[in-house]
């Protein structure tokens, strides 16, 4: 269990730090893109809720 959250979590922030690095918005007002930090939070909590999520 503690292996899937951890993998989660990890895919998850890696999925969000290559959408914030890559599709870096220029001009700033794409909240989500536009901080490649704030994306790899962002990623890493959606991988959470994903891997905790129960079927």
């Amino acid at each position: 269990m503690v292996t899937k959250i951890i993998a989660g979590i990890v895919i998850g922030g890696g999925a969000g730090f290559a959408g914030g690095y890559f599709g870096r918005c220029s001009s700033g007002t794409c909240p989500l893109t536009s901080n490649y930090y704030i994306s790899t939070i962002i990623g890493a909590v959606i991988g959470f809720l994903i891997a905790t999520a129960r079927r």
